[in-house]
């Protein structure tokens, strides 16, 4: 998996990371690193399984997307990954054109965390309009209303958003179907889900080769009947269009 020659541009890749158990001597979390695109044909291809040896994570990121790049991915239209610092350096390094955007579903989850079990449902009511907002402008105005709702309280959430501010607002100057695409939990999600069952029903691994078996598995059996790739193929098309208006000729099977 990790050595096929891949496409030379994917509209929108997903990056991520999983966190498996790994008994070397004493048991110890480790991540595996997971790159997943959107094909132009609107179908999803994962692009590779790493294992990290829990250092630092940007670095690490630098020589995954690097060895993407060497397997033949030019360019990516759009990135979508959490919020680790220095990672979007470490993409606009590899990839000069592509635009970086914050997965909405991460900062989210990462705001909950802060918060008290009591008041979840009433901050995520609050954040909505704001990752909804038509504009910048309006997503800013929107914050402003959060802050004055829930700064007192919850500090750390105001900080989280105000230093993932830059990250966040790519996607809210694009087409809606461009945002579906982007902050659709569906394309990443489903897949960690279905590996983080997978990595729970085993406990902990003896070694890393063990761990990247299972997850690799437990990707391999996803959508077994063709109904998910169906669905997403025919959702894709007015997305595609709206990519291509957005990057004009970067989609374009010519580009080099």
């Amino acid at each position: 998996m990790a050595e096929r020659p891949l496409g030379p541009v994917y509209p929108v890749i997903f990056l991520d990371a999983v966190h498996v158990k790994i008994r070397d001597g004493k048991v110890a979390n480790r991540p595996v690193y997971l790159a997943l695109a959107v094909t132009v044909d609107g179908t999803r291809d994962i692009l590779g399984l790493w294992a990290g040896d829990g250092g630092e994570g940007a670095k690490f990121w630098l020589q995954v997307l690097t060895e993407l790049k060497n397997r033949g991915v030019a360019d990516a239209c759009m990135v979508v990954c959490d919020g680790l610092k220095g990672l979007p350096d470490a993409i606009g390094e590899v990839w000069p054109e592509a635009v970086v955007q914050t997965c909405v579903i991460h900062l989210l989850r990462a705001s909950f965390r802060y918060a008290g079990r009591q008041h979840r449902d009433g901050i995520a009511k609050a954040l909505k309009p704001v990752y909804t907002a038509p504009t910048d402008s309006a997503a800013r105005a929107r914050f402003a209303e959060f802050t004055e709702a829930w700064g007192a309280k919850y500090p750390a959430i105001v900080r989280l958003w105000e230093r993932a501010w830059a990250e966040f607002v790519p996607f809210l100057a694009f087409d809606a179907e461009i945002r579906t695409v982007v902050c659709s939990t569906n394309a990443i999600e489903s897949v960690n889900a279905r590996i983080r069952r997978a990595v729970r029903a085993r406990g902990h691994f003896p070694n890393e080769a063990a761990a990247l078996k299972c997850v690799y598995l437990a990707v391999m059996s996803l959508d077994p009947t063709g109904q998910g790739r169906r669905r997403w193929t025919m959702r894709w098309k007015p997305a595609l269009n709206a990519f291509e208006i957005a990057f004009e000729g970067r989609l374009s099977p010519g580009r080099k």
